[in-house]
């Protein structure tokens, strides 16, 4: 915070740099990304922003682009490194999602981190899906395969995986040891009826029956005896702990619902905390990174681990992230979203899932670098989409091949222009990658076609001299006939340069906002599906899609 006025400024330089003008939003994003600790002072740091910004917005570009240096340098700090104290040995960690959805950018986080940490000091990671909820969070069948795709895009492929459905049997085994410790007992409350007397410390009715009643009670929950709902097995805690979620913990439940990978051969399911906790003794798991949200799961956990005698692994906390474009989702909701036809797919570009991230041409190597650069710090973090793309652009830029698109393309005569051939670098900085070529002759009437975007053509005006890009100057007349150019000789480079295409390919280009449609140029034909081009003045795209004379890409961003 210290250094809080230097760090606006660079991010605003740099991003004025980049998009001609600083924007409050983005600039206010990265700031709390790099800065957390930030978010205490909300107000006060957004006025910073805007004071901060305007002042960049009305400097000399070339004082600017000496003061830009700086933007390497607030980057590279935001990458880093993560550094573990007093590792165990051995170290075991390990990444457990519920697959009732593909991965997300939050799921991102603890893919990419714990395999980092696991690789650098020489330790294990697992992958467990902790799929033991058939109903409220039902596993969706393509999610297993997709988690451990993602896991290997991401190069954080999981030494060994488990599923906790196919431990069911044990779980089973250890409730039986607790129960007859005295440890767990059958409840028949209803769940208001409980939480009255939960949250005024008093034991329900069910509490004091003996291991050996239980037992029978908890036999009679594994027959299928009982309801959803009717019974359920609790962990016997303190019942005036001081804070209520601890009282005497759900750790088994009636569920009359099939499982995609089990159909109906179990009835009673554990709970996430319940089964997870047993999962950590079986794989030996020595490290848990979780977020700090869920150190309640913690303490409910270590009421079995004592009982039964086991030490805990050792456990640190990190802060949620979130999204600020995306404000609150869930897996859940998206499925719900999907199934109401507001998303296309999991893989729809409005989406924060790694399958839409990767069709738009998100580089593994970008999430890799941010979900390491925030860090294991237990404050909340602010991730802004901007930040992903700063990094993105940075590893597509020397590699992305240029080419133009014209969105909803006008089509436009050019009299008297001579024969010529043009020779575009697929990229400026490595012409030796070869280039873009094109003859354009006119046709028997003396002109040559080529097609602009319908906006620069509203854009034009009569009278004017204008430059296609990279071709000739031509002078533009408008009349109520539309518009028409001529072609005029020599090199005016002081004037307003418009993309075009010749001889083009149909083209799609889907974005967040919508499909947007229109012509690619030829030379496009021989890029490959899934790679990532530039498409000057538009963006990023990837190639998702193409068929004789058409192509589909996907927006990745600018």
């Amino acid at each position: 915070m210290d250094n809080l006025d230097e760090l606006i400024r660079n991010h605003a330089i740099a991003n004025r740099l980049k998009f001609g003008a600083a924007s409050e939003k983005a600039v206010y994003g990265q700031v709390l990304a790099g800065v957390p600790e930030a978010r205490k002072n909300v107000k006060e740091v957004s006025d910073m922003v805007a004071k901060i910004v305007a002042e960049v917005n009305v400097m000399d570009e070339a004082a600017l682009k000496s003061l830009g240096t700086e933007e390497k340098k607030v980057h590279e700090e935001r990458i880093g490194d993560i550094v573990l104290r007093d590792v165990p040995k051995p170290l075991v960690m390990r990444f457990a999602p519920n697959p009732n959805g593909p991965a997300t950018l939050g799921s991102a986080r603890g893919m990419v981190v714990n395999s980092f940490l696991a690789k650098k000091y020489g330790g294990k990671f697992m992958l467990r899906f902790d799929d033991t909820d058939p109903k409220t969070k039902r596993p969706m069948m393509s999610a297993y395969t997709q988690y451990l795709d993602d896991c290997k895009w991401l190069s954080a492929s999981p030494d060994e995986v488990y599923y906790a459905s196919d431990r069911i049997e044990k779980y089973y085994e250890y409730a039986e040891q607790l129960i007859n410790l005295g440890g767990a007992y059958v409840c028949f409350c209803p769940k208001e009826d409980f939480k009255k007397s939960r949250d005024a410390a008093t034991a329900c009715p069910d509490r004091d029956r003996s291991p050996a009643e239980n037992l029978r009670l908890w036999k009679d929950m594994l027959a299928g005896k009982y309801k959803d709902g009717e019974a359920v097995l609790r962990i016997k805690t303190e019942i005036s702990h001081k804070n209520p979620a601890m009282r005497d913990w759900v750790a088994f439940r009636v569920i009359d619902s099939d499982h995609p990978r089990l159909g109906k051969k179990y009835v009673v399911w554990p709970m996430l905390d319940f089964e997870s906790a047993i999962e950590d003794r079986l794989l030996g798991t020595t490290l848990i990174i979780r977020g700090i949200d869920l150190a309640d799961s913690e303490g409910r956990q270590r009421y079995v681990y004592d009982y039964l005698k086991w030490e805990y692994p050792k456990t640190l906390h990190w802060g949620r992230v979130r999204l600020e474009e995306f404000g609150k989702f869930s897996t859940s909701l998206i499925k719900k979203a999907i199934a109401e036809g507001l998303y296309t797919g999991w893989d729809d570009p409005r989406l924060p899932t790694l399958m839409a991230l990767r069709r738009r041409g998100i580089q593994p190597e970008t999430i890799r670098k941010t979900m390491v650069g925030l860090g294991l710090g237990e404050n909340d973090v602010a991730l802004s989409m901007e930040t992903i793309y700063a990094e993105n652009r940075k590893i597509l830029d020397p590699k992305a091949s240029r080419y133009f698109f014209v969105e909803d393309p006008v089509k436009l005569s050019i009299k008297g222009a001579p024969e010529t051939h043009v020779k575009n670098p697929l990229h400026p900085s490595y012409k030796e990658r070869g280039a873009r070529e094109y003859t354009l002759t006119p046709d028997s009437s003396g002109n040559i076609t080529v097609y602009i975007s319908k906006k620069d053509s509203e854009e034009l005006s009569d009278g004017e001299t204008i430059r296609f890009m990279n071709l000739f100057n031509v002078g533009i007349k408008k009349d109520a006939l539309g518009v028409s150019a001529e072609y005029v000789p020599g090199k005016i480079l002081d004037v307003k340069k418009v993309q075009w295409v010749s001889e083009p390919l149909e083209a799609e280009l889907v974005t967040p906002e919508g499909t947007v449609k229109g012509l690619c140029e030829k030379a496009c034909s021989s890029v490959n599906i899934g790679e990532v081009i530039q498409f000057e003045r538009v963006g990023f795209a990837r190639l998702d899609s193409k068929s004789e004379g058409k192509m589909v890409f996907y927006f990745g961003h600018r």
